[in-house]
């Protein structure tokens, strides 16, 4: 059975699948499941926003498991562990997106809580009358005296996905990225430039020699002294000495 907008139950479940889940077909939005966890009304961080590009929240408790499509009915789900959930988290808010249209053009929007385990349908809540929305939340799961509920909120927003996300304070970049340039038709090869000849540089200035220092004058050898005199020369030797006596007159004869 499902539940009115604003109402809420008891979650008896230790953990369970959220299930988005519409009709399909030619020219219906596809749609997004999403899951916000909320400390005071608002994230800690961007981590605390899961969703297809960011599919699991750091303490695992809360999972995007991914979208089917069977019988004509498209589905969405996100796994919440609530058991293992951080104590400051008192609020999980369950998103839905519209991409390429306006929930108006959604039929059988709707959010089914299961018990992971058993499958049994713990909650269920369809939204319908939408007209402009591109984002709602559906429900939220929220602790009050230890014990976690859920909520059918059917709050819808005109600005998507990251009007609503912003207003929980994550930082969303909605702006499409610039598409990649055409590759420019090859050009032929360019002629190769001439050579440049080489400028002329200014002939170096020759570096100015040390002045030389005068070379020391000669040393003439030194002089000896001059020899002392030599003795005086000899006195001449004695005159010769004179003759002999003449000799002797012959005696007279006998």
């Amino acid at each position: 059975m499902s539940m009115v907008k604003g109402a809420n139950t008891v979650v008896p479940a230790r953990s369970v699948r959220v299930v988005l889940s519409w009709r399909s077909g030619a020219g219906i939005p596809d749609v997004d499941g999403s899951a916000l966890l909320l400390v005071g009304g608002r994230v800690r961080n961007d981590l605390d926003f899961v969703f297809y590009n960011q599919p699991q929240h750091p303490a695992g408790a809360v999972r995007h498991e991914g979208k089917r499509a069977e019988g004509g009915t498209v589905t969405d789900t996100l796994l919440v562990d609530l058991a293992a959930m951080e104590p400051p988290v008192e609020r999980v808010a369950l998103v839905a997106s519209a991409d390429g249209g306006v929930f108006g053009k959604v039929p059988g929007l709707c959010i089914t809580v299961l018990d992971a385990v058993t499958g049994a349908e713990v909650a269920r809540f369809d939204s319908p009358g939408a007209t402009t929305e591109t984002a709602f939340i559906l429900g939220e799961l929220y602790k009050r005296n230890d014990a976690w509920k859920f909520r059918a909120v059917g709050q819808g927003y005109d600005s998507g996905l990251a009007g609503l996300a912003r207003n929980f304070g994550i930082s969303v970049d909605d702006d499409p990225a610039p598409a990649a340039p055409a590759p420019a038709a090859p050009q032929p090869p360019a002629a190769p430039p001439a050579p440049t000849p080489p400028a002329l540089q200014p002939p170096a200035r020759p570096t100015p020699l040390a002045p030389v220092p005068p070379a020391a004058p000669p040393v003439a050898p030194p002089v000896a002294p001059p020899a002392p005199p030599s003795a005086p020369p000899a006195p001449p030797s004695a005159p010769p000495a004179p003759p002999s006596a003449p000799p002797a007159p012959p005696s007279a004869p006998p």
